[in-house]
């Protein structure tokens, strides 16, 4: 199983990891900046990633019938994982701002489901896919993703165990109450949504 320490080294060497002056897409600033796709451009590496995660599932949820990942951020977490402990893995999709199972996916009632996806920060996708399980009548087990950027006042998900491949701590700021030192760093959008 790879440390933290290791994680870290595999995400500043793909250039998941930045530090600098970021605004998010939220419009927020940052010192940090995760793009996890950056590492998934790299399977060899990010494969080590999800091994190390899948060993954590195994540790943590006893039961999985089936891997759920929102898209587009979640879908190759889900299906590397789904691959590495020989589950279903299906992802959900935006329509009309709304995610919903499209392409024959299907929940069936009383499965244990296992929400996956990159990175987690609020949780609000992973809410999503948490009433796409509701609605099915199936079981939710938990949450997994290789990064988790959440802090307890801002994660939404709250009752199920959520574990990650490393914990970051990305500060984030408002415009007009930047700390000096980010101030004085120029400014970069890297984001899939500009500002």
């Amino acid at each position: 199983m790879l440390s933290s320490k290791e994680s870290l080294k595999v995400l500043r060497k793909t250039n998941a990891l930045l530090e600098g002056h970021f605004v998010l897409s939220s419009g927020l600033h940052s010192d940090r900046y995760i793009q996890c796709a950056k590492l998934l451009s790299f399977p060899y590496l990010s494969q080590k990633i999800c091994y190390s995660l899948s060993l954590k599932i195994k540790r943590k949820f006893k039961k999985i019938d089936l891997i759920l990942s929102p898209a587009i951020g979640g879908i190759v977490i889900g299906y590397e994982i789904g691959k590495i402990l020989k589950k279903e893995t299906i992802f959900c999709e935006r329509v009309k701002k709304k995610f919903t199972l499209r392409r024959g996916f299907k929940i069936k009632k009383n499965t244990n489901v296992l929400i996956v996806e990159d990175v987690i920060t609020t949780g609000k996708s992973s809410l999503e896919c948490v009433n796409l399980i509701k609605k099915a009548k199936a079981k939710l087990v938990g949450f997994a993703c290789i990064i988790d950027r959440s802090n307890k006042t801002k994660l939404k998900i709250k009752n199920k165990p959520l574990i990650s491949q490393l914990k970051i701590d990305a500060k984030t700021f408002k415009k007009n109450k930047l700390p000096k030192y980010l101030k004085e760093i120029p400014i970069s959008s890297p984001g899939s949504r500009r500002i």
